[in-house]
């Protein structure tokens, strides 16, 4: 079974091995650095990062962590704590930025923040496969998945590992490397992990989709069951929650996939509007549009009892084919 602390210590071995193989390059330095940063060598974002900007994403992403750590103490939803692991290294990740102000030649605070940044969303992802299997077996229309539960978290999970660490491996060679090949060799190996990851979260998400529609169509009660409740005490006020994050993580995973097939000095990569736009606005949205709707609320822990039950229900449903 999956745990949230997997993920984060082969982020930890990625972030050590590609901090050890950084080197030092032998371009001649401009007498300023931040007389011209777009046209620096030694400046890997080809800009000097807003002290501004950083502060509010940071404010705004560690407020994010807090209040979902909160949430899962009061409420419950452990199941999501992948995502409040992410929020942090996230928002660690963004303000890392301010170093990088100070000193937009430093390829060791650029290493930091590259991949804080770039790999945290893997927990948000990592996450919202968890909940899907969850909330099915919560309104016990696990029949209605193409797949089960379990196989749904174990597949995506293991999809969401995989193209983790070939991003890892990729940004290692790529932002560490001073060899021209081998930072190109990187680059790729990146982009294929980024792709792979935007076209597995993208069947995610029609799997998803595709759940909702057939739960309102084959059970309509159980798509009503919370009408006589307040809306955002339905049920499906979490499932609206979840598509609009979802939409958030592929907004982000498309501008990724763009920016690196520019390369690390294209248009996207070397712009900060782009950038708190297209990749921090959009995962913003993606971990805080659950704070008014944690899923601890409206799934409640299970019991031997009921796993026992939901269990077979499950191996009833599997001898059925829905239409």
């Amino acid at each position: 079974m999956f745990r949230p602390l997997t993920l984060w210590l082969l982020w930890i071995l990625s972030f050590v091995v590609s901090v050890l193989a950084a080197q030092k390059t032998a371009l001649p330095r401009p007498a300023d650095p931040f007389a011209d940063p777009r046209d620096d060598p030694y400046n890997p974002l080809r800009y000097i990062a807003s002290n501004t900007l950083t502060a509010i994403a940071f404010s705004l992403l560690v407020f994010v962590a807090i209040a979902q750590s909160l949430s899962i103490w009061k409420w419950g939803g452990k199941f999501m704590l992948s995502m409040t692991i992410g929020a942090y290294t996230f928002a660690f990740g963004i303000g890392t930025r301010f170093g990088l102000h100070s000193h937009p030649e430093s390829k060791g605070i650029y290493i930091v923040e590259y991949l804080f940044v770039v790999l945290s969303p893997c927990a948000f992802i990592a996450a919202e496969y968890v909940l899907l299997g969850r909330l099915a077996r919560y309104l016990r229309c696990d029949k209605y998945l193409l797949v089960t539960p379990r196989r749904i978290t174990i597949t995506f999970i293991s999809s969401d590992i995989t193209t983790f660490l070939i991003q890892a491996i990729g940004g290692a060679m790529s932002i560490s490397a001073n060899d021209a090949p081998l930072a190109l060799a990187g680059s790729r190996v990146f982009l294929t992990g980024l792709a792979l990851q935007l076209f597995s979260f993208l069947i995610f998400t029609c799997i998803f989709v595709l759940f909702l529609y057939r739960v309102r169509k084959y059970q309509y009660e159980i798509y009503l069951k919370d009408q006589a409740l307040v809306w955002y005490k339905d049920w499906r006020a979490l499932a609206g929650t979840m598509i609009v994050s979802c939409i958030g993580i592929l907004i982000r995973s498309v501008y990724r996939t763009i920016e690196l097939s520019e390369g690390f000095q294209g248009r996207l990569a070397t712009s900060e509007p782009f950038f708190y736009g297209l990749d921090t606005l959009p995962l913003f949205i993606a971990i805080a549009v659950y704070l008014p709707f944690w899923p601890g609320r409206f799934i409640p822990p299970f019991t031997n009892a009921a796993k026992i039950e939901n269990e077979e229900e499950v191996k009833r449903s599997q001898a059925s084919t829905v239409d």
